[in-house]
């Protein structure tokens, strides 16, 4: 019996330390994200549930500062002539009608040639036709006759006005016929002059080369103003509009940031980069920017309700952000989340909530190291 009794006591002590040695295991295995922080602390926490708020995205995209194309002239030569004369170098600054280069044009002395002969002949014919028009008023012509010569008068006319054209349409300006015609004088030598001001920033002729109408000689292009010219993802088309104030980053000028307003958004899709192309106009009469130069299109696009959370709320750990989520009996939990660029304070949830969580808004970075340290403890 007494042998009995004893064993009954053996079996119940060994269960007894089985129990304490199983919650002890359990005390050690703990959730190492979750942390149940001192009253102390807890005091100094800050709560907040998850909410949603209107946020004006900002979609940064590549760009490069161009060229205004309103502002920008491609000059060539009027006629078929060989270079004699270069008189604008690369960088230059010139102003409107100011002289290039020069060319010598044998179908320019054909073309003034043909302008002499046909002025001579209107004269000629003029004057037949003015002494018909006696003789047929003094009964020594008929009728015929008189109408013969008016023809060829008008005839010599419109071969006139035919020439002249025909010189405009090669560079030689209305005074300069005209003086053609009272001097007799043939000059084969005609200029390339400049369309408007501005610098010259190509040029692509040299000494004694032949050159044709359809050749772009030079490019003058007024840099007072430019434009900066970004291509959107197609995903992101419909956040742009015309009219939207955008922001640019142009690294050459430290990142300064550039404000104006697109004025174009493009209406097709390039089909090899699936992007839509937009700019704007900047001012630089300053002269700062060049075209070329690698730029930062930021553009505010319309506000959209977002889920959104403090930026105070989150945690750096491991190269991720995180935050505190409350699980009740003054608990909380470190949850890996998702999200946006900071903007105005708040962050946007890219992912990791769902809404109306509490999160510990102002605390955060304290909470952490308490978990951490009982982490530590823990190991």
């Amino acid at each position: 019996m007494k042998k009995a009794l004893f064993l009954l006591l053996t079996v119940a002590t060994l269960a007894g330390c089985n129990q304490e040695n199983d919650k002890s295991a359990a005390q050690q295995v703990r959730d190492p994200l979750s942390v149940t922080p001192s009253p102390e602390l807890l005091d100094q926490l800050k709560l907040s549930a998850v909410s949603t708020q209107p946020v004006a995205e900002t979609l940064r995209v590549s760009g490069r500062i161009d060229f205004d194309e309103q502002r920008l002239a491609r000059i060539g030569a009027t006629v078929t002539g060989r270079v004699t004369d270069i008189d604008a170098l690369l960088g230059q600054s010139v102003k409107k009608g100011e002289v290039l280069a020069k060319l010598n044009s044998s179908e320019l002395s054909s073309q003034q040639l043909a302008y002499l002969k046909a002025r001579a002949e209107l004269e000629l014919n003029r004057r037949n036709a003015e002494r018909a028009k006696a003789l047929f008023e003094a009964d020594v012509i008929g009728a015929a006759e008189l109408q013969r010569r008016e023809s060829e008068y008008q005839i010599s006319k419109a071969e006139t006005r035919a020439a002249s054209d025909q010189l405009q349409l090669l560079g030689v300006g209305p005074a300069a016929i005209e003086r053609l015609g009272k001097q007799g004088e043939v000059n084969s030598v005609t200029p390339v002059v400049a369309t408007l001001n501005g610098v010259v920033v190509e040029r692509k002729l040299a000494q004694g080369q032949v050159v044709q109408p359809a050749d772009s000689l030079f490019v003058v292009a007024d840099l007072s103003r430019l434009w900066a010219v970004a291509q959107v993802p197609e995903q992101q088309v419909s956040q742009v509009k015309t009219g939207q104030s955008v922001s640019i980053e142009v690294p050459a000028l430290g990142h300064e940031k550039l404000v104006g307003k697109l004025i174009f958004v493009g209406q097709t899709i390039d089909p090899e980069t699936r992007t839509v192309l937009v700019r704007t106009e900047l001012d630089n009469r300053d002269g700062r920017l060049k075209p070329a130069m690698l730029a930062s299109m930021l553009i505010e696009a319309k506000p959209v309700n977002r889920l959104v959370i403090p930026a105070g709320a989150v945690v750096r750990e491991n190269d991720e952000d995180n935050v505190f989520v409350a699980e009740g009996d003054g608990a909380f939990r470190l949850a890996k989340v998702k999200l946006g660029p900071e903007q105005g304070g708040v962050r946007v949830v890219l992912s990791g909530l769902k809404g109306g969580e509490k999160l510990v808004v102002d605390g955060a970075f304290h909470l952490n190291n308490e978990r951490n340290r009982k982490e530590m403890e823990g190991s």
